[in-house]
């Protein structure tokens, strides 16, 4: 599957596979043997630009079966032209697929951009944990209904 890219290049959005570990590493912060099981479970969704992964979607599950992402990055060159977006309709539709009809995501509650990306695309406030990350900063959690 792949998403138009907003440059009129084509982004091409999928699975990562275990050759990617490297780019994967670096951008998610996870150890080698966690980031392997959740590549081979289908848990990771990369997008690549001209043969270059440029950022990476994960989802994991809430109590082992509500969606959840995890993490979704893009390089910074790339950011604000549609790549997030690209990733996240593909999650969506893979999750439609296997039968969820619902998707949380947080972010920072001292973050107001990637607050702001989620609700452009989507997402509705739905709580929050005070005090949960470093120096006590709250996570704002959001739900979008697939």
């Amino acid at each position: 599957m792949s998403a138009a890219f907003s440059l009129d290049e084509e982004v091409l959005i999928r699975f990562a596979t275990p050759a990617e570990m490297d780019f994967l590493q670096q951008d998610l912060h996870v150890p080698a043997q966690i980031l392997e099981r959740k590549v081979v479970s289908e848990r990771i969704v990369v997008a690549e630009w001209n043969g270059s992964l440029i950022g990476s979607l994960e989802i994991d599950y809430l109590w082992s079966s509500i969606p959840y992402i995890a993490l979704i990055y893009v390089l910074p060159s790339y950011r604000l032209q549609g790549v997030g977006k690209a990733m996240l309709d593909f999650i969506e539709l893979f999750l439609r697929n296997k039968g969820h009809d619902v998707l949380y995501s947080s972010a920072q509650a001292n973050e107001p951009e990637p607050q702001a990306w989620h609700r452009q695309v989507g997402f509705e406030e739905c709580g929050m944990i005070a005090g949960i990350n470093r120096g006590g900063v709250g996570e704002i959690f959001f739900r979008k209904w697939l």
